[in-house]
């Protein structure tokens, strides 16, 4: 075995590869990434303020050009340049998440009413999460397990 062979590393996929069963790409929306939501939200609250990339960048002291990458889900933003964009824009580290949470949910629910609608006129089914109800010894309530 030659060196370059063995400093050959295998390559695990982000996204699983898709399978014959699986529906064409076109037909399902793609699982949302964080860094995409998050930059949405920042380029969206930027925009509706009516400001440039320039004056955000500026204010929160990220450069131009990773502000940008940032914005366009290229980049995926610690913690602190999130902070310094949020509060460039009048708003707080837990509103950009808040923001980005309420469109991950929104888009989650969109790619499941698309998964239950099936593909080429074959139905799939969607797993949904019920309340299972647990009782305690005497036969009280114990709480509510959700169950998949």
């Amino acid at each position: 075995m030659t060196i370059r062979a063995t400093n050959q590393a295998d390559v695990i996929p982000l996204r699983p590869l898709p399978t014959a069963a699986d529906p064409a790409p076109r037909d399902l929306p793609r699982e949302p990434l964080w860094r995409d939501l998050v930059g949405e939200v920042l380029r969206r609250e930027r925009r509706a303020q009516g400001r440039t990339l320039k004056d955000v960048s500026e204010a929160s002291r990220i450069s131009m050009a990773y502000l940008s990458e940032v914005e366009r889900g290229r980049k995926e933003a610690s913690s602190e340049v999130l902070a310094a964009a949020a509060q460039a824009l009048g708003l707080s580290l837990a509103d950009i998440l808040a923001l980005a949470g309420e469109r991950l949910v929104s888009l989650t629910a969109a790619r499941a009413r698309s998964r239950s609608l099936g593909t080429a006129g074959g139905h799939r089914s969607v797993r949904t999460t019920a309340p299972v109800r647990r009782t305690g010894p005497a036969g009280q309530m114990d709480g509510v397990l959700l169950a998949a």
